[in-house]
């Protein structure tokens, strides 16, 4: 007796520190692991259908692609399946021949990216569909367990210095020379490492990003007081600071919430959206904190005077160098980051050229830029099979205007209102421009999403 309720209070110290409960995929499957997916019951055929759906969504993909991949398995295994997507949740009912129904509600603890996972996903479903599900349930759970296995590709210190990459890269696209590419990539690279620990530890989402955001600013700052004293360079190059907190920018759904909402998914659209302003909120907020401690502030850094031809050549380089480190950072295997890197190299050069050299306005600009990336993902999609949003919010992310919305809150801050205003509204233009120019990318390319309904 007393083993019994040592046991029984050991279960619930457990319990009390989970607020998510792991779903037992096991117990809803009770036929045989040798009984074919078509074969399976109701219950086990909608738990199949949910499961790849919540597996999908724990990727970072849009809602689109959920409901396309649980739509495409239920049509395999000879059911029906509506379902309402969230950002961390799906609810949704599957219909057999005989008019029976099961229903089922299923969440994340967190939204996270997973561009492996999600290959390996849409390899999966791509295989289920040409074998027209003819899998056994133990080759189903079999394989879903070992994708359910791509947690994270790369260590923490990986991560680290994909974000220090990043940023570097970054920072040299906004005017940036060679100290603030430095002291961006010490920056970047440690509060990136720091919010990556901390995610480890299932630190909650504001504090990570708060923390991740000091700690680059603080490291920033450090090495440019390290460069201050040993090479004298000028103060100006503190102006920089701005990209070390780059890394934190929530590319995925920024893009993702526009693509949805444009398929009328509003109620995921709108949650995406709001996760992304609460990101940037957090993280801006946490920079200007920091700029006042540090006693920093936002400002025109020193002019590069390189020549057309050498400019465009190191922002292909830059360009190329930051998609790279957010590929990994989104968990994409080094062939991807490469491609991803290429297509954002072409599209983000093209994107700066038309603002410097043909006066485009900077909205039209970015929209002929994730246009361009979006036809190029598109053709290599055909070619290759990776993921089309692997490909393009990487090369995507270096376009959102990060330094626009940091200077509106600054000045919002400081309560300049109008100067912030002009900023954010700078930046809203060129945010509402990105995913327009995915979405006409999608409409020229994939039929699927052309038509409202096939």
């Amino acid at each position: 007796m007393n083993e019994e309720k040592e046991r029984e209070k050991v279960s619930k110290r457990k319990l009390s520190h989970h607020h998510h409960m792991r779903v037992r995929w096991e117990e809803f499957f009770k036929s045989d692991d040798d009984t074919l997916a078509r074969d399976a019951t109701l219950v086990e055929k909608g738990s199949l259908v949910g499961r790849v759906g919540i597996m999908m969504l724990g990727c970072g993909t849009g809602a689109w692609r959920v409901r396309d991949s649980m739509d495409t398995i239920a049509r395999t295994l000879g059911i029906t399946c509506s379902a309402d997507i969230g950002l961390v949740s799906i609810e949704y009912t599957c219909f057999d021949v005989d008019n029976q129904s099961y229903s089922q509600t299923l969440s994340l603890p967190a939204t996270s990216v997973n561009m492996t996972k999600l290959n390996q996903m849409e390899k999966f479903v791509r295989q289920f569909r040409a074998g027209h599900g003819h899998w056994t349930l133990g080759q189903i759970k079999t394989r879903l367990n070992e994708i359910n296995q791509y947690k994270s590709t790369y260590p923490t210190w990986i991560s680290g210095l994909a974000a220090g990459l990043a940023c570097g890269g970054f920072i040299f696209l906004l005017g940036g020379g060679s100290p603030e590419v430095i002291c961006a990539f010490c920056g970047a690279g440690m509060g990136n490492y720091v919010r990556s620990e901390m995610g480890k530890r299932k630190i909650t989402l504001v504090a990570k990003i708060a923390v991740g955001v000091a700690i680059a600013c603080l490291f920033y700052w450090i090495a440019f007081s390290l460069l201050r004293l040993f090479f004298h360079i000028n103060y100006d190059h503190a102006y920089g600071y701005i990209g070390s907190m780059l890394f934190v920018i929530p590319g995925f759904p920024f893009i993702t919430s526009g693509l949805d909402m444009s398929k009328l998914d509003m109620r995921s659209g709108l949650e995406r959206m709001t996760y992304a302003v609460l990101i940037i909120l957090i993280a801006t907020m946490a920079g200007w904190g920091m700029a006042m401690i540090l006693q920093l502030k936002p400002g025109n850094m020193p002019d590069l005077n390189l020549s057309i031809p050498v400019l465009t050549g190191l922002r292909l380089i830059a360009s190329m160098c930051g998609v790279f480190g957010f590929s990994i950072m989104f968990n994409s295997k080094s062939s991807m980051a490469l491609t991803a890197a290429f297509i954002g190299a072409i599209a983000n050069t093209t994107r700066l050229s038309l603002v410097d050299y043909a006066h485009f306005p900077a909205a039209l600009a970015a929209f002929i830029g994730a246009l361009i990336a979006g036809l190029l993902a598109s053709i290599v999609r055909n070619k290759v099979g990776f993921p089309r949003i692997a490909l393009t919010v990487p090369s995507i992310v270096i376009m959102v205007p990060g330094l626009y919305m940091y200077r509106g809150i600054f000045n919002f801050g400081i309560t300049n209102i109008n100067i912030g205003a002009f900023w954010l509204v700078e930046a809203l233009m060129i945010v509402a421009a990105l995913p327009l120019g995915l979405l006409g990318a999608r409409i020229l390319t994939d039929k699927k999403w052309r038509h409202v309904d096939l």
